[in-house]
């Protein structure tokens, strides 16, 4: 039965959250069983009394705003988390069914004991003039090209899009881990924006409005951003395998995968709604902000087809492998091939 007023009822997960995760064991239960039951196909319908926690901070009010959300028959319960390593914490205390991150989380997950497959996928059209991330240049680090980097102090944050897309940059620079200070940072809000201004780094990449805002306000006294010409754009879906192993949950992410793509096109088609409603009442932004971050983000890309996306998943995996220590791993097993075309058939008007 349809549930028009589902998100109504949405409730947000505590703060305590990452505490409940570091107080259970860190070792994963035997994973075999479970994904063994992903070659089940999906069902087409979601059980009486299905709920999902789901962990996609901003775009669940593009599915509201946009009146997707009655398209949802079944309970949603929106996580207030923000970036891979809390969303990991989340699976780990077993709170969690679905989470909302760029590359790197899925792949830091099967590091960690917590297998996961990606069940949908966007990209960015033209991703290389439309970034995600810029490197902050501290005022006076004297950096104008990445081959500048060397010697610096980097910002990294292992485990999350921002410490990947810095080894893809000194690789692409020719340089090596050891050539530059890496400094260990969260990524999470201004910290890598106020670790440049009082130079307790000289690099990072920093994104969203935290690049116009960096420029604006420390620009006179010589801070900059320079681009960094690699694809950051990745964005993903992704659930343990034990709940895409319970046939009720699973068909209830085929459902919001389909929901979640055709609020993604409400957003491009509705930007000036988009804006006011989300970025200026809800994140407190300026409209000016909103507008800028908008027509940086560009329109999203949503294949009907992973492989090429595999195929560039399995580079960043062959290079995090080389340069951290861990485990290679086939990009091909980190992601869910039955939901593959899920999204792109919602925008296309397909199965519903």
């Amino acid at each position: 039965m349809n549930q028009p007023s589902v998100l109504a009822r949405r409730s947000f997960l505590s703060a305590g959250l990452g505490a409940l995760a570091l107080g259970l064991t860190a070792c994963a239960a035997d994973e075999t069983p479970a994904a063994a039951a992903l070659d089940t196909p999906l069902t087409e319908s979601v059980p009486q009394g299905t709920k999902l926690v789901v962990g996609d901070k901003e775009h669940q009010w593009a599915i509201e705003f946009s009146g997707e959300a009655k398209n949802l028959t079944f309970e949603v319960e929106f996580a207030n988390l923000s970036g891979g390593p809390e969303t990991l914490e989340a699976f780990r205390a077993r709170a969690l069914d679905l989470g909302s991150v760029a590359d790197i989380p899925p792949i830091h997950s099967h590091w960690t004991n917590i297998p996961t497959k990606i069940v949908a996928s966007k990209y960015r059209q033209d991703p290389l003039n439309h970034a995600i991330y810029r490197l902050g240049i501290a005022p006076g680090a004297g950096v104008s090209t990445l081959a500048d980097i060397r010697g610096k102090k980097v910002a990294y944050s292992p485990g999350q899009a921002q410490g990947a897309l810095v080894l893809r940059v000194l690789h692409k620079a020719g340089l090596r881990k050891e050539d530059v200070e890496l400094i260990e940072l969260p990524s999470t809000g201004d910290v890598y924006a106020n670790a440049l201004a009082s130079r307790q780094v000289e690099v990072a990449p920093i994104g969203g409005v935290q690049i116009k805002r960096y420029e604006s306000k420390y620009g006179k006294d010589g801070a900059t951003t320079i681009a960094h010409g690699l694809r950051d754009d990745p964005g993903h879906l992704y659930a343990p395998i034990t709940v895409l192993a319970d046939p009720a949950k699973a068909a209830a992410i085929r459902e919001y995968v389909k929901v979640w793509a055709r609020a993604w096109r409400w957003r491009e088609a509705n930007p000036d709604e988009w804006i006011e409603r989300y970025y200026v009442k809800k994140q407190g932004l300026s409209v000016e902000d909103g507008k800028w971050i908008v027509a940086n983000a560009g329109i999203a890309d949503i294949p009907a087809s992973w492989t090429d996306a595999i195929a560039r998943h399995q580079e960043t995996i062959d290079l995090l492998a080389k340069e951290t220590g861990n485990k290679p791993l086939k990009a091909e097993d980190l992601y869910d091939r039955r939901f593959e075309t899920v999204a792109a058939d919602a925008l296309a008007g397909g199965a519903k």
